[in-house]
């Protein structure tokens, strides 16, 4: 027996529910939902916003599957691994990028229940109307995902890169 496995890890938890056996066609929609959301947004950034939103709401499902596909994809550890500190780390990411981060976080907190003026007008210095339009589309299907995930307890480990694609 190696020392790797020899190693005792905490039990998998099960989902409370599956959502795509009990409610098949939210969770279809969802699926064509994500899909038309992400049209004209460039992958990489797409998945970043989908990262960084997981993160906030600790989704650990969405976070395995988002960071898989972004690594399929050509994203760097480096990148991934930063983006739960971007403020400090700004400079792996472009003005674009960092403009989707920022409006990402504004959209899934909403602590204030708003999102500032200030953030959105970066966002749209930096994208087109038509394609913040699908940015925050992508921000609002992610947060709804994450619900599922986080109030189901989707559990993260199984998801193989495009699974879903």
């Amino acid at each position: 027996m190696t020392a790797q496995e020899s190693i005792e890890y905490a039990p998998e938890t099960a989902p409370r529910l599956r959502m795509a056996e009990l409610a098949p066609d939210v969770y279809k929609a969802m699926i064509r939902l994500d899909t038309v959301a992400k049209r004209g947004l460039d992958p990489t950034l797409y998945e970043l916003v989908k990262i960084r939103a997981s993160q906030l709401n600790h989704c650990a499902f969405c976070l395995d599957m988002h960071t898989k596909d972004a690594l399929a994809a050509g994203e760097s550890v480096e990148r991934i691994v930063q983006l739960s500190a971007w403020e400090e780390s700004r400079h792996f990411y472009t003005e674009k990028e960092l403009a989707a981060i920022e409006l990402t976080e504004a959209v899934t907190v909403l602590t204030d229940g708003f999102v500032p003026d200030a953030v959105y007008e970066k966002a749209a210095k930096h994208f087109e109307e038509a394609e913040l339009a699908q940015l925050i589309a992508a921000i609002t299907v992610i947060n709804a995902w994450n619900r599922f995930g986080v109030a189901t307890r989707m559990t993260p480990g199984h998801y193989q890169p495009g699974q879903h694609a």
